[in-house]
């Protein structure tokens, strides 16, 4: 267990604002319908949008202290302006940024939820220091506003460091079917023919890896990965709606052709496997653009 994890851990209260405040994110986030699920999940980007918008407040408010030092020591008005620029950039930009983690967030459980409530008070902190640097400055007091923005910026730095944890640690919007193994290079035997049903879908192992076959609507045998590629769920336990299927855990539609996703929060595609059918079996073969083959 990391350092930070072991404070966040003795932190019991993260748990009671966690129960507060996630239905109501859910509930908020849920009535913006969804396209606008999909956009603040990064779905229709194919990656999380998240990460992206948080490099424009970090690197903003990192200019805006590099500008506020080299206004201290030559009393610049250049400088002074970009640091007030950068300041402005950083804190608009965090306002969007705070609102795709919060999309994030709504479905996490246990240790992974609970960091996340300390990364978001960290960054609302810090957020709320910097817009007020920003107000503090326009009214002429920058000494103020310098040490507010000094101390947001050691706020959300901390918070930076958080949000690395939730990746890196907890594995939030990283691609699960990078983890599972490919699958088979060449056609494999997997299931008869007769035993796949025209609806519905069928899950079985081969190589290690689990795969998902179904028939579309015109009868084609389909294959992709059979575990979400969002946050591990057993997709053979999910609806089925005409040629896709949603995930039973958060809600993720796939495509059951294709892999595409076509409603997040899973943004990444899910592995695919070529079909055939010979002598009365179904035999599949990984396809080269999978993700597993392509990190090993």
């Amino acid at each position: 267990m990391t350092i930070s994890q072991r404070i966040v851990e003795s932190l019991p209260f993260l748990d009671s604002i966690a129960e507060k405040v996630q239905p109501l994110v859910q509930r908020a986030v849920g009535k913006g319908g969804v396209t606008v699920r999909n956009v603040l999940d990064g779905s229709p980007l194919q990656l999380p949008l998240h990460p992206a918008l948080t490099d424009v407040p970090v690197g903003s408010w990192t200019a805006a202290l590099l500008f506020d030092g080299l206004d201290a020591a030559t009393d610049s008005r250049a400088m002074r302006s970009a640091a007030d620029a950068s300041l402005a950039v950083g804190t608009v930009s965090g306002v969007a940024a705070a609102a795709t983690g919060l999309s994030d967030w709504r479905y996490l459980t246990g240790g992974s939820r609970r960091m996340g409530v300390a990364h978001g008070l960290l960054n609302a902190a810090g957020l709320t220091l910097s817009a007020a640097s920003v107000i503090l400055r326009a009214t002429g007091r920058r000494n103020a506003g310098r040490w507010a923005f000094l101390i947001g910026y050691s706020l959300s730095g901390t918070a930076a460091h958080l949000g690395g944890e939730l990746s890196y640690n907890y594995g939030l919007r990283v691609n699960r079917n990078v983890f599972e193994k490919p699958g088979p290079d060449d056609f494999t035997p997997i299931l008869k023919e007769s035993e796949l049903p025209q609806s519905g879908v069928r899950r079985v192992e081969t190589d290690g890896v689990g795969v998902l076959l179904s028939r579309n609507r015109n009868g084609e045998i389909c294959a992709i990965a059979a575990t979400c590629g969002h946050f591990s769920g057993p997709l053979e336990e999910g609806e089925r709606v005409d040629d896709t299927i949603i995930c039973p855990w958060h809600g993720s539609r796939f495509n059951l052709c294709t892999g595409k996703v076509i409603n997040g929060p899973a943004v990444f595609p899910q592995s695919r496997y070529e079909t055939r059918v010979r002598d009365g079996n179904i035999e599949v073969r990984a396809a080269a653009g999978n993700v597993q083959k392509k990190v090993r």
